[in-house]
Parts: structure tokens; C-alpha cells; sequence
């Protein structure tokens, strides 16, 4: 079903959106949400009998009734002293991952880029039918997942998250998720996206065959991603994370072009010129991204991107939250606790 050959070649993946709901942006005020009925799929499920604080939350957010973004921001606290806040060590890793993640122009550095691909590639590694993979950390661990086609060019971000997890000790599951909303806060424009930790890590590799394959028809994609329990709604909104890639694999005598003309910046120009790619053949456009556009199932949110930055960044942010918790059981949704406050400031620009 997946060419290997491209597989290798998503800069950052194939990803989703969700709910056309008025979004809340770091520092913009707080916009009323529209409600929408959730997304089949396991989760949902799952969250049916969770009556804990962080469960209702996450239940509230796949169900556009809360934002998935969030401002609330603090310093490490004194209480870690006495290691009774479970961020502690969160805001250890964050301030490493700035180090490595925001370049001296002030934009996301190529590590950024990986972070956000990898994030992808280790939750998006399921479907409802698998028996494990999800978001559990095995594309950072010793099953030997960095050595499928689909996963090239992630070589590098895993071996400086490994760095990471070592010195601090926190979960490999964990890590992979934090790690890609570290990324896209860190990129100028991007959302602050509500991050969970207490995630089970992987006791073996992901399936196979459950990644997409960049020269896929749309239908093919669609379909891909409602096995995930994605909408062609979220796949419009998560796509949209190329907006800060660069292609190395697809094209190689391209290697290293831009999907955008801003691969620094977290932004909607993505949309617009997938759309209408720039005449002097300044970016590269996939062919997924080019069929997805103009696929009668995703086109008119694609369309509604374009120039609107608050409602993108609210879609993907949802979308997100739940790619970020696929495969997770529910005892670990019930224990969840969430970290956002140990995430650096959005960059508004």
C-alpha cells in the first residue's frame, strides 16, 4: 500500500485539523469556540467513563467546547524543591529544547522542523485496528523503527532526543509528544498546544504500513486518517505543518527547498501557495498537499486557512491533542497530568 521510497520523504508528515471554531491566540483575547460533534475513534471512547479533572479536559477539547491552546505560563517553582509539581523536569527539558529548537534570527531551527515530524511519525504509527503503536515513544526507543524508509531523516532528532531523555530521565512517550509542542511554540506564530504527560512507553516497534505515502491519491489519504479517527477536516489543519518544512527525499536534486517561502515561521502562506506555488519555483510542493487542496472533501477548509492564522492554529492544536493521545489506554488517560505552563512563550509576529 505505501511506496517506501516515498515514505521516506514527509519533512514533517501528513497531519489534521479539527473543528471550524473561532480560535483563541496567545495574547489575542479568548474567542468564543463552536462546539462540534466529536470524531469516532477509540479515544472517544475511552473518555466515555473518565470523570477526572484532566480527562473531562481532554473530553472538552476534542469536543471544541475548550480550547486546545493555552497561555498559561510559569518559571520552574519552588515546590520542585520538594519534587512535589509532576512538570518538574519538564521545565528542565523545555529549557533545553529552546536551546536546540530557536535560532539567533529568532525563528525554528531545522531540529524544530524534525521535532514536529517526529512527533507525527511516532503517534501516527496506528490505526483503530492496531494491537499497539500510538503515542508511546517507540520510534525514540531500541525496536529499530529508525531504520524504516519512512522514517529517513529523522536520524539526527532522534539521537538529540535520546541526549535529551537520558539527561533527564523523563519518558520516552512523553518526550516525543512535549518535544513536537516545544517545536511548533517555539516557530514564530505557532500555537501554545495543551501538553499532557504520564503516557506508557512502547514495549515493542509500531505496525507497519500505517504512515502516508506522499504519492497517494486523496481518497487513499482520507481514508488513512479516518482509521485514526481524523475527519478530512483535521487532515486540512495538520497538513498544514509544512508550512515549516523542507523536503530532502521526494526530489532529491531539491533537497532542502521550502514548502513555503517562510520555513521559519509558523504561518498560513502554506495554504495559499500550495494553491498557487510561487512562478520562480522558489518551493516544493507535494504531491499530497497538491491533491489534498483540490479534493472536493478538504478543499473548502484548505481554502478557509488561507490569511487566517487564529483559526488554523486552533484546528491543528485540536487535531493535535488528539494525535498526540492515540494508542493510550485508559488508565493512563485518567492519570494524565498536564505541563503546558513548562512550554516557552508563543511568538506572536
Amino acid at each position: 500500500m505505501v511506496r517506501k521510497s516515498a515514505l521516506t520523504v514527509l519533512s514533517l508528515g501528513l497531519l489534521a485539523a479539527a473543528s471550524p471554531a473561532a480560535v483563541p491566540n496567545v495574547g489575542s483575547g479568548t474567542l468564543q469556540l463552536a462546539p462540534r460533534v466529536p470524531t469516532p475513534g477509540l479515544i472517544d471512547d475511552l473518555l466515555g467513563g473518565i470523570t477526572t479533572e484532566i480527562g473531562l479536559l481532554i473530553k472538552d477539547i476534542l469536543n471544541g467546547l475548550k480550547s486546545a491552546q493555552s497561555d498559561e505560563l510559569s518559571s520552574k517553582p519552588l515546590t520542585c524543591l520538594l519534587g512535589l509539581d509532576p512538570c518538574c523536569k519538564w521545565y528542565d527539558v523545555s529549557a533545553a529544547l529552546t536551546d536546540l529548537f530557536k535560532g539567533a534570527n529568532g525563528q525554528c531551527t531545522d531540529l524544530a522542523r524534525g521535532a514536529v515530524r517526529f512527533g507525527f511519525h511516532d503517534a501516527g504509527a496506528w490505526s483503530e485496528s492496531s494491537p499497539n503503536g500510538g503515542a508511546d515513544g517507540s520510534l525514540m526507543m531500541d525496536f529499530g523503527e529508525e531504520n524504516r524508509p519512512e522514517n529517513n531523516g529523522l536520524q539526527t532528532i532522534r539521537t538529540t532526543l535520546r541526549s535529551v531523555q537520558a539527561k533527564f530521565g523523563v519518558g520516552y512517550a512523553d518526550l516525543a509528544q512535549f518535544a513536537h509542542n516545544h517545536a511548533t511554540v517555539t516557530c514564530p506564530r505557532g500555537p501554545r498546544i495543551r501538553t499532557f504527560v504520564g503516557r506508557k512507553d512502547a514495549t515493542k516497534a509500531a505496525p507497519e504500513g500505517l504512515l502516508p505515502d506522499v504519492h497517494s491519491p486523496a481518497d487513499t489519504l482520507i481514508k488513512l486518517f479516518e482509521d485514526k479517527s481524523f475527519t478530512p477536516h483535521d487532515l486540512a489543519a495538520l497538513v498544514g505543518a509544512h508550512t515549516s518544512a523542507k523536503q530532502r527525499f521526494v526530489d532529491t536534486a531539491q533537497a532542502n527547498k521550502p514548502m513555503d517561502t517562510t520555513p521559519g515561521v509558523w504561518d498560513v502562506e502554506f495554504y495559499n501557495e500550495t494553491l498557487h506555488p510561487p512562478a520562480n519555483g522558489e518551493i516544493f510542493v507535494l504531491p499530497s498537499d497538491q491533491v489534498l487542496s483540490k479534493h472536493p472533501r478538504v478543499e473548502d477548509e484548505w481554502k478557509e486557512f488561507v490569511g487566517d492564522q487564529r483559526h488554523w492554529n486552533e484546528d491543528y492544536a485540536k487535531a493535535w491533542v488528539r494525535m498526540s493521545l492515540l494508542g493510550v489506554g485508559k488508565s493512563e488517560l485518567g492519570g494524565l497530568k498536564e505541563c503546558t505552563r513548562a512550554l516557552p512563550a508563543a511568538v506572536p509576529v
